[in-house]
């Protein structure tokens, strides 16, 4: 089936643009100025889309020129259009400069995810055509995402074997669970044994080659979630303990909702992750910049902290 033929406009871009210029200028003579042309010549274009069209762009008020309703829709119209073609002239420009079209990036869940959202958020404002694949993945899976050549760029606990990683940001996991939970109102110093009689609320390992012993806690109860988002939702409920990272409970730590448990100094642990870029010599330019924002957040974030 035969779809049918788009008629070619009679109306060329530079006219629009003309248009937009005399409206956003206030007149015919400061639009000339600002785009460097005789005033007649943006006058005949004006003129030139009134006639092609059969319409009034501006009517005449006393000794102004004002736009008509007609006039207020094309150059809202224009303006769009005009704006659009702006955008694909900027990112042709980019891709010219080796800009990717699509980058993937792989990130340990326990990455602080408002860190996360606030470095993607300044890449998308600098290459907003580059398509990003978030992969959140989970201790095996980040290292996979990365040899399968799914990801171009990594945030993971383990830098896989041909892969050249380094250290970006060391997190404090703490035990927690819930002010009401059994663990808290044993109302002293817990030992292995007290955690083994208690539900243990894990994250999945999200590689295909994942181990089935997920923690190093050997407990009889274990509830195993695909999201740290599900288990620490579980744990505010009562439903188990486990270690979260601190900033990742932030809010259920200042809320109450979640209190740290007393395990004689083993109540905390270190994680430390790493940014591996897959193709350190062959990256694109937009690879190297999202890498390049993440390190300089990360630090920035540490610099507050330390202050």
């Amino acid at each position: 089936m035969k779809t049918a033929a788009v008629p070619m406009p009679h109306i060329s871009l530079e006219q629009w643009r003309t248009l937009v210029a005399v409206v956003d200028a206030g007149g015919y003579a400061a639009a000339a100025k600002a785009l460097h042309k005789s005033q007649s010549a943006v006058t005949y274009a004006v003129q030139k889309i009134e006639s092609l069209l059969g319409v009034g762009v501006f009517a005449i008020q006393g000794r102004k020129a004002v736009l008509t309703p007609t006039g207020e829709m094309l150059y809202r119209r224009a303006l769009a259009l005009v704006n659009q073609a702006g955008e694909v002239e900027r990112a042709a420009r980019r891709l010219s400069a080796g800009w990717e079209a699509e980058i993937g990036l792989a990130v340990e869940i326990i990455f602080p995810g408002r860190l996360l959202l606030d470095c993607l958020a300044r890449f998308g404002d600098e290459s907003p055509h580059t398509r990003l694949e978030i992969i959140e993945s989970v201790i095996s899976g980040t290292p996979e995402a990365l040899l399968t050549g799914q990801a171009d760029l990594a945030i993971t606990p383990r830098v896989p074997p041909g892969f050249l990683g380094t250290p970006l940001i060391r997190l404090r996991l703490v035990a927690v669970a819930s002010p009401g939970h059994p663990l808290h109102r044993l109302g002293r110093t817990l030992t292995h044994d007290d955690l083994a009689q208690h539900r243990h609320l894990a994250v999945r390992e999200s590689g295909s080659l994942r181990s089935r012993h997920t923690t190093t806690v050997e407990v009889e109860q274990r509830w195993t979630f695909s999201t740290l988002a599900s288990s620490i939702a579980a744990a505010c409920r009562g439903d188990g303990f486990a270690w979260y990272p601190e900033q990742s409970i932030g809010d259920e730590l200042a809320t109450g909702r979640l209190r740290p448990l007393l395990l004689h100094g083993a109540e905390e642990r270190f994680a430390e992750l790493y940014l591996v870029v897959a193709d350190p010599d062959g990256a694109g330019p937009g690879v190297r910049r999202l890498a390049r924002i993440i390190r300089d957040a990360v630090g920035a974030t540490e610099q507050s902290a330390s202050r």
